[in-house]
């Protein structure tokens, strides 16, 4: 009886972020289509899919969708952990439509910025030209927007202290070596953040402390 309840809860959870699983399904189905690549293969068959400079050149909707249903690297598992975390609350929050728009503004616009940047160094000779066919796949640009976005779930003063570590976290990178990849991080908070609008109205703000005092009861 625990078990069925256990999994009805579970199937609840998941029906309540029908995106989010979705799109984990779908990069599930695909990092296991990687898995039966040989190396040589993937590498090209994913920088096709890249948003890379030269693709977004030729294709530029074509790999803005694609490179979202891939992951950079071969774990799908940290994956499903942090859509759980944050996609699926910030979809049950927002609603599946606005949580997509947060989603779509972050990577599209967070892609073009920080490619943007890097076509700059190329042209100005800070970076190598072969920088204009990198590989730029995965969904991390969406997953730092939503993460920022989330700030605004958290009622004061615990919102300011997860602030604080969110720009740690994705700030600390561009004050050593940044890539063009940190820079679209960071971007992507800012967008994140940015998409206040999208909030308001949205229920109750949670309150963490609330959280801990209905657990100790």
């Amino acid at each position: 009886m625990r078990i069925d309840r256990g999994l009805r809860r579970v199937g609840a959870y998941v029906r309540s972020a029908p995106g989010t699983y979705a799109w984990l399904a779908i990069l599930f189905f695909t990092t296991v289509a990687m898995h039966h690549m040989s190396p040589e293969f993937e590498q090209e068959f994913l920088r096709q899919r890249s948003t890379n400079i030269h693709e977004l050149s030729n294709n530029p909707v074509r790999v803005l969708v694609q490179s979202a249903m891939w992951i950079d690297g071969a774990h799908w598992l940290p994956y499903a952990v942090l859509y759980t975390v944050f996609h699926a609350q910030a979809e049950r929050w927002l609603g599946t439509l606005r949580w997509l728009t947060v989603c779509v503004a972050a990577h599209v616009l967070a892609t073009l910025i920080s490619e943007g940047a890097l076509l700059r160094a190329v042209n100005e000779g800070m970076a190598p030209h072969s920088a204009l066919n990198t590989l730029d796949i995965g969904v991390s640009y969406a997953l730092a927007g939503v993460v920022a976005v989330l700030t605004y779930r958290i009622a004061e003063p615990w919102r300011y202290l997860y602030l604080a570590v969110v720009l740690g976290v994705y700030c600390l990178p561009l004050t050593s070596t940044p890539t063009f990849t940190d820079l679209g991080h960071f971007v992507s908070v800012l967008i994140g953040l940015g998409c206040y609008p999208l909030v308001r109205g949205r229920g109750r703000q949670w309150n963490p402390k609330e959280t801990v005092a209905a657990l100790r009861r």
